[in-house]
């Protein structure tokens, strides 16, 4: 059967939802986990060091442009994998040490290739995990710390107290029962994940704190700025504009530096929330489950974040209707300003009309006497042959010369006037 063309991206749509699967584990065996914040480090440079690696021990290193890697180097295995804000590496090792957490699978990974890895550190765990174990067992490793701890999958234990113990490590114990080798890998993986992104979601929480200061300068300022402008003069008021846009611009400005990492923090608690939800977790006599214990440390940071982001949006909103108010009064003067420059104007075109109308008189008095005198010159001129008196002449043909003069103005005006209609 010929099938239609195919979409350039079908495949690797396809088996994205198969990338990335969680390793088989059977303890008893030790797991070492380092996530890194990809930062200022160059792209491609946890690749490059996966592949050092892999040239190191003499293995296939990834390939061009992978964004996941996994090998068995022998004393261990590795599993990589890179994400947007970090990436990060597992190291495994069969067996148990003589005491617990006493020996971890990082122990026998190079030095100075864990100490080269790009980025900065954020967590760093070593997890137990064994066949069976007692809850007075897991007391004993955490010592007085507050452990957290639950059934998980309704076959298995997990215990922590997500702190950083002297190696710079938090330990986490899984206890694996009667859970298979894939649900336990599965399980593993979550927990780590569960610490992961609890972390990349605390990563908002100092830029909220440090926002918070400014939030209420902010709020001072635009209190101060709407309440001089129920008093302000239209002198005023271009002074207050100028503040106003400039607090809109410092509030843009903040808003589009912490947008992302407000985002980012509510997508990574969700993630923590349902990685809990995955573990089916049942409760342990005396012990908090891992979703008390994010509901009780994590949720009221993740309340902070989201309300101090809110009190951002709605910040800026407030400025927006205020920048609003006062334009329309810096508009209301404006048409007021130019109202009384048409009012000025017009007056002016008034005067000038009347002064127009004056200078009109003025012409034809003036028109008249130069006609007039030449009337009076041609009548002198031929009064001897025609016996006429020169000053009757003259005397007759001022009205005649004036009403001639009044009515070629008149004239005029009526076909300028018609000409302005057109």
């Amino acid at each position: 059967m010929t099938l239609p063309p195919e979409h350039h991206l079908r495949a690797e749509l396809n088996y994205e939802v198969h990338a990335r699967p969680p390793d088989t584990l059977m303890g008893p065996l030790r797991v070492s986990y380092l996530a890194l914040l990809s930062g200022d480090a160059p792209r491609g440079a946890a690749l490059a060091a996966m592949r050092t690696l892999a040239l190191r021990f003499g293995v296939v290193p990834p390939g061009d442009g992978a964004s996941h890697w996994s090998a068995d180097l022998g004393i261990f295995r590795i599993r990589w994998e890179q994400h947007t804000e970090f990436h990060r590496v597992m190291f495994i090792r069969d067996g148990v040490a003589e005491k617990p957490f006493a020996e971890p699978a990082i122990t026998f990974v190079p030095s100075d290739w864990v100490a080269a890895l790009p980025g900065e550190l954020l967590v760093a765990a070593d997890l137990e995990l064994a066949h069976d174990a007692e809850e007075t067992l897991a007391m004993d490793i955490f010592g007085d710390n507050q452990v957290v701890g639950s059934v998980i999958g309704g076959r298995g234990l997990a215990f922590t107290d997500f702190r950083i113990s002297g190696n710079g490590f938090a330990r986490f114990l899984v206890v694996q029962g009667s859970m298979s080798a894939s649900i336990t890998g599965r399980n593993v993986q979550r927990l780590l994940e569960i610490d992961t992104y609890r972390m990349m979601a605390l990563l908002a929480l100092p830029v909220a704190r440090a926002l918070s200061p400014k939030l209420t300068h902010w709020e001072q300022e635009l209190a101060e700025i709407a309440t001089a402008l129920t008093k302000a003069s239209p002198e005023d008021e271009p002074v207050l504009l100028e503040r106003l846009t400039r607090l809109a611009s410092e509030i843009e400005s903040q808003e589009a530096a912490t947008r992302y990492r407000f985002s980012a923090a509510a997508a990574y608690y969700a993630l923590v929330q349902r990685r809990i939800a995955e573990l089916r977790e049942e409760r342990m006599e005396g012990l908090q489950t891992f979703q008390e214990f994010t509901e009780r440390r994590l949720a009221p940071a993740m309340d902070t974040c989201q309300s101090t982001t809110a009190r951002q949006e709605a910040l800026s909103r407030r400025v927006l209707r205020v920048t609003q108010l006062l334009q329309t009064r810096v508009d209301i003067t404006r048409e007021a300003q130019n109202g009384a420059v048409l009012l000025s104007m017009n007056r002016r075109v008034r005067l000038q009309l009347r002064l127009q109308q004056t200078v009109e008189g003025l012409s034809i008095a003036a028109i008249t006497y130069y006609v007039v005198g030449l009337a009076g010159y041609a009548a002198k001129g031929i009064a001897p042959h025609w016996g006429i008196d020169p000053d009757w002449v003259t005397a007759g043909a001022v009205p005649v010369a004036a009403g001639f003069v009044a009515w070629g103005l008149h004239r005029a005006r009526q076909r300028l006037a018609l000409r302005e209609d057109d």
